[in-house]
């Protein structure tokens, strides 16, 4: 599944064009390297993302299309 994506589904990011937009300015690594909103992503992989001052480090646990809202927290793990 596409970074952007699995962002707006994991309701991490509201909006995929957000997500997007995040991605484009280089604010998120997957596994340690700046992604694209392309970016494809699956179980296992760790992200990185950097909102304002702070910086949100998850695991991703599932990839799943449709979800949800009260599954959503299942799809990643939040590590730091």
């Amino acid at each position: 599944m596409r970074l952007d994506k699995f962002l707006k589904t994991a309701r991490i990011i509201k909006r995929r064009t957000v997500a997007k937009d995040f991605a484009l300015s280089e604010r998120i690594m997957v596994n340690g390297k700046i992604a694209k909103p392309s970016t494809l992503v699956k179980a296992g992989d760790i992200v990185k993302m950097k909102i304002g001052d702070r910086e949100l480090v998850f695991e991703i646990l599932a990839i799943k299309e449709n979800i949800k809202t009260t599954e959503a927290k299942d799809l990643y793990r939040i590590i730091d």
